[in-house]
């Protein structure tokens, strides 16, 4: 006999679920994510459901922090080191997603470096390293996972930019030029994937207290808060709320736009 009691809790159950966390059963891969913004996007996500890989680059004890507090939260998790410049490094990367979990998701590229100075004091050295790591970086792994996501006719992917991506920083000319970089990539990508049920979409975050700010003074980052019309500096979480809302399966008419919270800053 049918217990259609039984089958009535279970549907309840699993709807229960997915209102709670949307993306249950999902993986994603999140780059820079043993701290600040790329952390907070872990947490975020794991607590949605989805299983995380952890990307680093040196910093391996905070990685495991990060992939310890995801697993309490009843995801499986894992740290990656990758030098996202390397292709092999980012090779290996990809191949460990695709042989741990059956399927690859949500890619956030939020790795990143900053610099700032004068572009006639900037090096050549300097400007390679910021292209390398903010704009070649998200070419490398999107290329790879690309394959994947195509193939299973889903995927969510969101590059983390900046508000110098959009308007240009004075005395950040490189960085600048980087995260205008991404949001070309992004809009460009999100046309050539539009069919393939894959949305591409980026984050350009204001004034964030994270360690790309750390070389600020306390007078100098007050006065940015001030600067800022809600009157304080963002938070990573702030950035991280933004980025789930374009991973969950329902935002798939939202692709190629770039959204920015930055609290007024740049309008």
């Amino acid at each position: 006999m049918i217990d259609f009691l039984q089958i009535g809790e279970e549907q309840m159950e699993f709807e229960t679920n997915f209102a709670t966390r949307p993306l249950l059963g999902q993986t994603a891969i999140v780059t820079g994510a043993a701290r600040g913004i790329g952390q907070a996007c872990a947490y975020q996500l794991a607590k949605a459901g989805a299983n995380v890989i952890v990307h680093y680059h040196t910093s391996r004890q905070q990685a495991q922090t990060v992939v310890a507090y995801c697993k309490e939260l009843g995801v499986q998790a894992y740290a990656f080191a990758a030098d996202v410049t390397k292709q092999e490094d980012i090779r290996r990367l990809a191949d460990f997603a695709g042989e741990t979990f059956e399927q690859i998701d949500i890619l956030i590229n939020n790795a990143g470096v900053s610099h700032t100075n004068l572009l006639i004091d900037t090096t050549y050295e300097q400007w390679q390293q910021l292209i390398a790591t903010n704009l070649t970086g998200p070419y490398l792994l999107t290329k790879s996972v690309l394959p994947a996501m195509i193939r299973q006719n889903y995927g969510r992917i969101v590059n983390i930019s900046s508000i110098w991506g959009m308007t240009g920083g004075s005395c950040e000319v490189a960085y600048s030029a980087s995260k205008g970089g991404i949001l070309a990539f992004t809009k460009a990508l999100a046309k050539e994937l539009s069919r393939a049920g894959i949305t591409v979409n980026a984050v350009a975050p204001g004034a964030i207290d994270t360690d790309m700010i750390s070389e600020l003074t306390e007078e100098e980052r007050m006065q940015l808060a001030e600067e800022t019309p809600v009157g304080r500096l963002g938070t990573a979480d702030d950035v991280a709320h933004v980025v789930h809302f374009l991973c969950l399966p329902s935002s798939s008419f939202i692709t190629g736009q770039v959204l920015s919270p930055n609290g007024g800053f740049v309008i």
